[in-house]
């Protein structure tokens, strides 16, 4: 179980092109990198389950799921240098972005 004080952090990504065999490659590589952050305790990088489902949203290329600490890990990830250079080095690849952050709710109520 994730403690209870733990952030998550869960990115979903649509390719620009996503017939591309190299775009796919190329997020997949900036995903794996990304998790070199030190802040990180648990990754996890995905892409659609076969389940199909009317509640499934499967249009998404790939996840990106970190888990964190506290806030302040997240935060301190957020304008990390390798961070900061997924962006910069495959923001160009992505048409859409939508990001789910997260707390148990006793830690918010």
């Amino acid at each position: 179980m994730i403690p209870p004080d733990y952030f998550i952090h869960h990115v979903y990504f649509w390719l620009k092109e996503p017939d591309s065999h190299a775009a796919h490659q190329q997020l997949y590589k900036g995903l794996q990198a990304l998790s070199k952050v030190p802040e990180i305790k648990s990754f996890h990088i995905g892409v659609p389950a076969s389940t199909n489902r009317n509640v499934i949203e499967r249009g998404y290329h790939f996840s990106w799921l970190a888990i964190f600490e506290n806030i302040t890990e997240e935060e301190i990830y957020q304008t990390h240098p390798i961070h900061l250079h997924f962006i910069e080095t495959c923001s160009h690849l992505w048409e859409k972005v939508v990001v789910f952050d997260s707390v148990q709710p006793n830690n918010y109520y």
